[in-house]
Order: structure tokens, then C-alpha cells, then sequence
């Protein structure tokens, strides 16, 4: 018998069992659960920014401070008073609460969770493990509706996947016939990043959902690269997220050390701190909010190496990520995400053209992938990264099925969508660099020396760019996608060549690599920042 429910239903917050999985049996009644309640902002539906905010260039824009911010936009007392009365009501307990990042953590039994939002647990098991879930939409009652805009984490599916390929030798290709692969310096060096500038004072954020880093291992790739100054490296837990190595190069340790080297080796004067949090939705969320909410370390960009098709989301988890997303352009946070390394089916199975979120989100640099071939300091060749008929994978990109053209992309002929009736929509990616992995990155992961490749190197890259550009402004440059869309011809190595599946290259924006790969200099001043001499 399913549980009774209560209340009216929280919108957006359906759920529906994950393809394949096959349900086992209630949820243990005592197994204790984290929830995250999303509450809305003291200011109502009035949007985060105004959109024309970002259209000034960097020195005239209003960056609100983090205690400013939540004055403005955090969640009110009363919103906060009234989920702790909730919380007495069904004996759940107060975890945790943050009004700047509208978010009060509850915890308590299955039982009580059942009753308290008019769900039934129960457990799935799926080819790619078991999981507690369940199915319909959370309830609510009548003192929290418009109060609570969402409920995060009685499902603990795994929400997203990391967006790295690690190369593997071919069978029958010869050593002489295998493509270059890069250090993260050679590739800033095609890209003529700025010089004379080290990130210092900067600090990327790192979202990770799994893995860990050991510092043997950074310690021992930062000395193979000879650099004379080394990042500080550290991470902050998430819930119950931590940094955890797995042993295992081909896991997510892989996207975790991947992340650190590239943007490390590129930006050796930054702090770089991994926030480590489960592979939930409330996980993915809450490791968003703390990063960008964090006032100790003070992130100026964000580096996002994880998602999944926008078809795999909630609606109130695409919503609640996209406002994080938009917090951080309020406070002058630039976030990069990689697009996805599946093409432009993103994965799915449903014959349909799909893109990645949190690379969607109209709020973020979405980062594409290409294939790099340099001879010396000088850049070859450059098409779109697509091996799919190798199984190696393929740069995501395409248009939103959720989230409509953003202003910025108004003059940048984005095309309609592949798929049945042409949706024009938000537009991925925004730009690209180097993903392949037949000529990815030089890497070192659990004491193994490979190449990856894979979007996810693109974010940490374009992260670490826009620290070095930071540290010359003295000003961060925040939300960057106004000012690069403004005026792109010379600011990028325009790709050409190549297609993802449903969409190819061609001139000026495409739905495969965006903008195009930086041409670090001219990006450096489209942003307003000064080239240093060296």
C-alpha cells in the first residue's frame, strides 16, 4: 500500500525510476536520510541580475560581496522558522542551515521522511548498482508551499557522470602512428594564454562527485613538470562527500586529478580547492552553493567536470542549480562546464539530440571539445573532437530543450534544433579547447602516467585562463559570455571542420564547439584586462 499523501505536490519535483532499473523492496525504515530544502529568495521571482548588468565592460559593472548577496537575495528568517517548524512537527532533525545559499539541511529515518513529504521509499537496483528512490512528485503542506521551491536527496540515484576519456592503445597501431599529447602548459602556450601572470591571489573551485587526489601524486606531477612555483591544493567535504582516491585511474579518480593538474600546472599561483560531495542531485547542488557561497576561500571561477542529459534532471534541480549558477555571475563568480563527451545524443538512448546541464544553464561558460595538432608553439589543425566510431567519444553540444535563447546569443545564428519542430533555444557550447584524447593531456592519476582527454580537461582549462585574466583586472571578470559573444571575430581559433553527430562546424558559432578555442591574449582583452609584458 502506497503512502498516504499529504499536502499539494512540490512542481517540478517528478521523478520516475531510472531506464533499466528494476524495483526490490521498500527502503530500510530506519536507514537515515539528508534532505536539502531549497527556499526561495527574500526577493521573490525579481531576477538574481539584470541581464544588461553584463554587457558593461568589467570595471563598470556592480559585483554584489557574499554578505551582500544574502541580504538581498538569501532566504528570510521566516522561510528558515518555518522549515524548522516543519522539521519539530515530523522529528526530523536541523543539519544544517545557510540563508545566503537558501538552503536548510534536514535529516531523520525513512519512516519520517515518508510521512513528513507523502513519499514512499524504496530501493531499485540498476545495472550500474542499487539505489534508494522513488517515484511521483514530493508533497508539501499549505505553510511551505511558495516557501519551499525544492527538495533534494530522498532520491540518491547517481545524477551525473564525469566527462573525461582516458586514451587507450589502439590494437595494430604502431607507437610512430599514435597523435601527440600536450602538458596543460604546452596547450596554454598554443593557446598564447596571458604571461607574466600566475593566478596568484585567485582560487579555482573544483566540483567533484566522487574520487580523490593524493599529493604524492601532484607532487611528483608538478616536479615532472619542472614548474618553479606550485598551487596549493586542498579540499573541502560536502555533506558526506570527501576526498576519497578510488586506486583506480579509469575512475573518477581520473576527473578529480585531471581537474587539479590542468588547471594547477596553468595557474601554479592559485589556491585550487576540490569540493568533494555524493553523486546526488542535492549533492551536486549543495557542492555548487558552498563553493560559490564560500567567503573563507573566495573562489573567482568554478570549474564543472560532471553532468548528464537535461532529460535525466527534475525540473526544480535545473531550476534550483541555475539560480546557484546565476548567484555566482551576481557575485562576480565565472563558472566553466564542460558539454559532455558523448555527442549530440549527450548519451541518450531515446534517438533524440540531447545537451548536457549543468552546461546548459544560460548562466555558465559551456565548454566544447576539440581535436589539436601543433607543430612546435604553432597550432596545425583543429576540428571538432568526434570518435565516436572509434568509441572514444565526442564533443556534446546542441540546443536546450529546457532553457530558451539567452540575450547574448541573439546575433549568433544559433540553429534550430535536430530534433521534430526546430525548438530555437539556449545554445552549447559556448566555446572549446582541446578534448580528444588522442591528443589530450599528459597526466598522472593513482601513480600511473596516461593521456586524458574528454571535455572535462576544457573547463579546468578555460577556468585557469580566466584566473590569470582575474589576477591582471584585480577585478574578477564574473559572468563572461556577454563581453566574449560581443564582438568574437580574432578572439578565437574558429573550428571549422567536423560535426558531433546532429550538428556541424561551420563559420562564426555552431553547435559543436561554440565561439571557437581562445586565442588567450585577445580573450584577455576582450575581457578588459591589460596584456603583462614579460
Amino acid at each position: 500500500m502506497s503512502a498516504p499523501k499529504k499536502g499539494l505536490p512540490l512542481a517540478g519535483s517528478e521523478r520516475a525510476p531510472l531506464e533499466g532499473a528494476r524495483e526490490i523492496g521498500l527502503a530500510n525504515p530506519n536507514e537515515i536520510v539528508d534532505v536539502t530544502i531549497r527556499l526561495r529568495s527574500r526577493a521573490g521571482k525579481k531576477p538574481i541580475v539584470n541581464a544588461d548588468e553584463f554587457t558593461k565592460p568589467i570595471e563598470e559593472r556592480t559585483i554584489l560581496s557574499r554578505k551582500e548577496f544574502e541580504k538581498l537575495h538569501g532566504a528570510a528568517p521566516d522561510s528558515i522558522a518555518r522549515v524548522e517548524s516543519f522539521a519539530r512537527e515530523h522529528k526530523l532533525t536541523v543539519k544544517e542551515k545557510s540563508p545566503g545559499r537558501r538552503t536548510v539541511v534536514l535529516s531523520g529515518t525513512v519512516t519520517a521522511m515518508n510521512d513528513a513529504f507523502g513519499v514512499e521509499l524504496k530501493e531499485y537496483e540498476h545495472p550500474n548498482g542499487k539505489y534508494r528512490g522513488r517515484t511521483g512528485s514530493v508533497q508539501l503542506p499549505a505553510e511551505l508551499q511558495g516557501v519551499v521551491e525544492g527538495v533534494f536527496g530522498l532520491d540518491n540515484r547517481p545524477q551525473a557522470k564525469p566527462h573525461f576519456r582516458r586514451r587507450h592503445e589502439r590494437a595494430g597501431v604502431r607507437a610512430a602512428d599514435v597523435s601527440p599529447s600536450y602538458t596543460p602548459i604546452q596547450v596554454a602556450t598554443l593557446y598564447d594564454f596571458p604571461i607574466g601572470v600566475d593566478g596568484s591571489d585567485e582560487c579555482i573551485a573544483l566540483i567533484e562527485l566522487g574520487g580523490g587526489y593524493k599529493d604524492t601524486d601532484l607532487s611528483n606531477y608538478w616536479k615532472e613538470l619542472k614548474l618553479t612555483k606550485t598551487p596549493t591544493v586542498s579540499a573541502v567535504s560536502v555533506g558526506n562527500g570527501s576526498n576519497k582516491p578510488t586506486g583506480d585511474p579509469d575512475g573518477p579518480d581520473g576527473e578529480v586529478m585531471l581537474d587539479i593538474e590542468v588547471s594547477g600546472s596553468i595557474a601554479p599561483g592559485a589556491k585550487i580547492v576540490a569540493y568533494f560531495a555524493e553523486n546526488t542531485d542535492a549533492g551536486f547542488l549543495n557542492a555548487i552553493t558552498t563553493a560559490v557561497h564560500d567567503s573563507t576561500n573566495k573562489p573567482s571561477v568554478v570549474s564543472i567536470s560532471w553532468g548528464g542529459p537535461e532529460s535525466s534532471w527534475t525540473q526544480q534541480a535545473m531550476t534550483s542549480m541555475d539560480e546557484a549558477c546565476q548567484a555566482a555571475a551576481a557575485m562576480g563568480v565565472t563558472i566553466c562546464v564542460a558539454a559532455g563527451d558523448d555527442g549530440s545524443t549527450d548519451g541518450a538512448t531515446d534517438g533524440l539530440s540531447h545537451v548536457d546541464f549543468p552546461a546548459s544553464s544560460p548562466n555558465v561558460l559551456a565548454c566544447g571539445g576539440t581535436q589539436l595538432i601543433a607543430s612546435g608553439n604553432t597550432i596545425t589543425s583543429e576540428v571538432v573532437w568526434n570518435e565516436l566510431a572509434m568509441n572514444e567519444g565526442a564533443t556534446g553540444g546542441g540546443i536546450s530543450d529546457v532553457f530558451p535563447l539567452p540575450s547574448y546569443q541573439s546575433g549568433a545564428n544559433v540553429p534550430p534544433s535536430a530534433n521534430a519542430g526546430g525548438r530555437v533555444g539556449r545554445g552549447v557550447p559556448d566555446v572549446a579547447g582541446d578534448a580528444d584524447p588522442s591528443t589530450g593531456f599528459d597526466t598522472l592519476v593513482d601513480g600511473q602516467s596516461g593521456v586524458i582527454g574528454g571535455t572535462s580537461a576544457v573547463a579546468p582549462l578555460w577556468a585557469a585562463l580566466i584566473a590569470l585574466v582575474n589576477q591582471n583586472t584585480g577585478k574578477p571578470v564574473g559572468f563572461v559570455n556577454p563581453l566574449l559573444y560581443q564582438n568574437p571575430n580574432g578572439d578565437f581559433n574558429r573550428i571549422t571542420s567536423g560535426n558531433n553527430g546532429a550538428y556541424s562546424a561551420g563559420p562564426g558559432w555552431n553547435a559543436c564547439t561554440g565561439l571557437g578555442s581562445p586565442i588567450g591574449s585577445n580573450v584577455e582583452a576582450a575581457l578588459g584586462a591589460q596584456p603583462v609584458m614579460s
